[in-house]
């Protein structure tokens, strides 16, 4: 099944580009030869949980980690569409090839009134367009938000996007989405309410303030069997700056909080679980064909105690909120203006779990290949 709708997909937009000249194919893919350096024989840094790369200590391979193909197409003066494939490693069909599925698949009305437009349709999610042009090594690894699965980068909705003053000083971006991503169609009546506010004070500083609300059903607490909250809301802010063809340097931090998401069956209660993380990276071109990048993140999906406490919740619990440091660093040779090559390090730590040693980090080596095709 998936085949076909590959094949009809890809007929659908070839179709559309002969039927309209005004049509523009793009894309990109980018990969990597990686070897683990180190792992932890543990439970903590093993394949399934590093952050840096699959497979335990020796584990070498080559990896196609994302390609896009990207149709985009002028209706008309006031309207426009995309529609994106993505191949991703990390959506494997079912037979265990690499996946692909519809990335983007929406509809622009620009100017639906003076500075702003409306969107319809699966589209990027106000939290990341803003970090991300900053970051802009996403061939290296995705912003935190997006790694740590705070929130999801597609949403199938409707947003509205645009100006709060007339010199682009102050912008807004709005949207409802069914809060299920790109993964499964919606099936019950929850949403997500997204909401994202940039500051542009001088030229080429700017700030962020994002939050979002994910409202979910209820979930039954098992001890007064009553019905309690369990939607979620994330905050994000974001600071930035970005001076072309040298250099660029950001910070973004966020807390999510979700209520009655740590069961203690010690206490027998329930109570909020607060993930908090925040990234610092930069860039810097040392000539013009070469950058040096380095990040570090730190991510702790739960800051409550009694989430890491092996007496109050289970050892799969304890393991998943552990907090985590993540480092990387990299040198860009763009060999050619849509050919970058970026050998690069990544070394992720682990919080030792309750009367336990700390486990070994998690060490890999790689050499990416990013590159424009269309």
């Amino acid at each position: 099944m998936q085949k076909i709708l590959l094949r009809l997909s890809l007929f659908f937009i070839c179709s559309l580009s002969l039927l309209n000249a005004q049509g523009k194919f793009s894309g990109y893919m980018f990969g990597d030869y990686y070897y683990n350096i180190l792992r932890d024989n543990g439970t903590i840094s093993n394949s399934t949980s590093a952050s840096t790369a699959p497979g335990g200590t020796a584990m070498q391979a080559f990896q196609l980690r994302r390609i896009y193909l990207t149709y985009d197409n002028d209706i008309s003066g006031q309207f426009t569409v995309r529609l994106r494939l993505e191949a991703d490693q990390s959506a494997n069909a079912s037979n265990g090839k690499i996946g692909t599925f519809v990335k983007d698949a929406y509809l622009r009305w620009k100017n639906i009134f003076a500075g702003s437009d409306l969107f319809f349709g699966i589209q990027p999610t106000p939290a990341f367009d803003a970090v991300e042009a900053v970051w802009a090594y996403r061939s290296l690894e995705k912003t935190i938000l997006d790694l740590r699965g705070g929130v999801d980068t597609r949403d199938m909705g409707i947003s509205l996007k645009g100006k709060i003053t007339q010199n682009g000083m102050l912008n807004y971006w709005i949207m409802l989405g069914n809060g299920a991503g790109t993964s499964k169609p919606e099936n019950d009546k929850y949403k997500r309410y997204y909401a994202h506010v940039q500051i542009k004070p001088v030229e080429n500083l700017q700030a962020t303030l994002y939050f979002d609300y994910k409202d979910v059903p209820d979930i039954q607490n098992i001890y007064t069997g009553k019905n309690v909250d369990n939607s979620a809301l994330t905050t994000a802010v974001f600071l930035g700056y970005d001076k072309p063809s040298n250099y660029k340097v950001g910070v973004e931090a966020f807390i999510q909080s979700t209520p009655n998401a740590v069961k203690d069956t010690v206490a027998k209660t329930y109570s909020t679980k607060t993930a908090f993380g925040f990234s610092i990276f930069g860039s810097y071109n040392i000539l013009p064909d070469f950058t040096i990048i380095a990040r570090y993140d730190n991510h702790n999906p739960s800051t409550d105690d009694k989430g890491k406490d092996p007496i109050a919740v289970t050892a799969t619990v304890v393991n998943g909120n552990l907090s985590r440091n993540y480092f990387i660093a990299g040198l860009s040779w763009q060999v050619e203006n849509n050919v970058s090559i970026i050998p690069n390090i990544l070394y992720e730590t682990y919080e030792a779990p309750a009367g336990q040693g700390e486990p070994d980090p998690s060490v890999t080596a790689r050499v990416t290949v990013y590159y424009i095709f269309l």
